[in-house]
């Protein structure tokens, strides 16, 4: 089934117009959840929000948001006051420059969204703006009302369509100098700086998002399906203590150890069955 996309719109540069839809390209949906359950009765429990001074329930309709100005003194803001905030939408994605690729820290990056044609008759503008950006190797940096709030989106040519991440602002992305400040500046003996270098060569490879796991996930179904299977669960046991060691000897000993890998990955290695792999669908499917 085809995905439903999460926003249609228009992008803009100038005069060219081109009818575009933006889908979801992340999400937590396949992970294993769980709801609340009442030990006693085996029953869901729902969440109540109870007045903290009273302790009585607080219906829904008087329910409202409100700022703390300190102390507890609060400003109440009804619904439609919220409301008044929104940026009204257009349903445009502007683009107010272009720039490299690379020109913006990642630290900026937000979400990510594929972003296609949204029709038929779309597809040739945003064939002409994708291979343009992607001749020039540049990114558009463009702005529209996404989720109720105007967010500034870079647009990046992948594959046959674009990627198109939603930026954090400037207020949300927290100082790096305030997190190195006390980072103590330090002087590296050449023959450790070499040693980490060669470490480094020996485990050169390329990013492979399949070689990485999931593992608490993967733990997690299997202790679903152990218990499903009505299996006893052993709880694990806490990893030793890791000794503190001599930086320089375990360079040397990382290495040694790095030489030897590649000496072996370099001979043939014996056949072996595959493991079987446990997943969350697995587990949910051995719950239905």
């Amino acid at each position: 089934m085809a995905p439903r996309a999460i926003w249609k719109g228009i992008l803009k540069i100038d005069e060219v117009i081109c009818p575009v839809a933006l889908y979801t390209a992340a999400s937590t949906a396949e992970r294993i959840s769980f709801h609340t359950i009442n030990r006693k009765t085996g029953n869901r429990v729902h969440r109540q929000f109870i007045d903290e001074v009273t302790g009585k329930p607080v219906e829904h309709d008087d329910q409202v948001k409100g700022y703390d100005r300190g102390d507890g003194d609060y400003v109440v803001l009804e619904p439609e006051e919220i409301a008044a905030a929104i940026p009204e939408s257009d349903k445009t994605l502007n683009v107010a420059t272009f720039l490299p690729c690379d020109e913006i820290d990642d630290v900026f990056f937000d979400r990510p969204y594929y972003m296609t044609p949204s029709s038929p008759v779309a597809a040739e503008a945003f064939e002409l703006i994708r291979e343009a950006m992607s001749a020039r190797q540049t990114a558009a940096l463009a702005r529209t009302v996404i989720f109720r709030r105007m967010r500034s989106i870079l647009l990046r040519p992948h594959g046959k369509g674009m990627i198109a991440t939603t930026l954090n602002f400037d207020y949300e992305v927290r100082s790096a100098e305030e997190a190195f400040a006390d980072v103590p500046k330090m002087k590296i003996q050449d023959e450790m700086l070499d040693l980490a270098r060669h470490i480094i060569e020996t485990k050169a490879g390329e990013f492979d998002p399949k070689a990485f796991d999931d593992r608490y996930e993967s733990a997690l179904a299997e202790v679903v399906k152990a218990k499903i299977e009505g299996k006893k669960i052993t709880p694990r046991k806490p990893p030793p203590e890791t000794k503190v060691v001599d930086l320089m000897e375990a360079l040397r000993q990382s290495a040694k150890a790095g030489g030897d890998q590649t000496a072996a990955s370099k001979k043939p290695a014996p056949k072996r069955k595959a493991a079987a792999k446990s997943s969350g669908k697995k587990a949910k499917k051995a719950a239905a």
